[in-house]
């Protein structure tokens, strides 16, 4: 867990393929968007994207990929997931059929910035 509040936490998904990998977790149980109010709809987004904005300046993915798809968990999460054209499953979504093992330079340069990106991401939260 990197980050709490009363309303979400924001988790570090363990994941050798995708050093960066996020889940943003509304704590009470709630299976849809669409149960929380205007507030809090917005609160969530934000911290969705204050995530996707730490994970960009830091990693500088080809792409953010979000998801809520809560299939196998029906509570609801985001996921944040930084891609690159060399990723182990490019073009296809991480939950996909591996295509390939990552490029090793990629992986490592992303994990030696994994800890600037957590940084960065608690304090723009406290400040949200």
């Amino acid at each position: 867990m990197l980050w709490r509040d009363a309303q979400l936490r924001v988790v570090s998904v363990d994941d050798p393929d995708y050093p960066g990998f996020l889940r943003v977790v509304w704590n009470a149980h709630v299976r849809e968007m669409s149960d929380l109010d205007a507030a809090q709809r917005s609160r969530i987004m934000h911290a969705v994207l204050l995530a996707e904005q730490a994970l960009r300046t830091h990693l500088a993915p080809d792409k953010i990929n979000l998801a809520s798809l809560g299939n196998v968990v029906p509570h609801l999460h985001w996921h944040v997931v930084p891609r690159y054209r060399g990723d182990a499953h490019h073009p296809q979504p991480i939950w996909g059929t591996r295509q390939r093992d990552p490029e090793p330079a990629l992986l490592a340069r992303q994990h030696e910035a994994l800890a600037q990106v957590q940084q960065d991401l608690v304090r723009l939260l406290a400040g949200a």
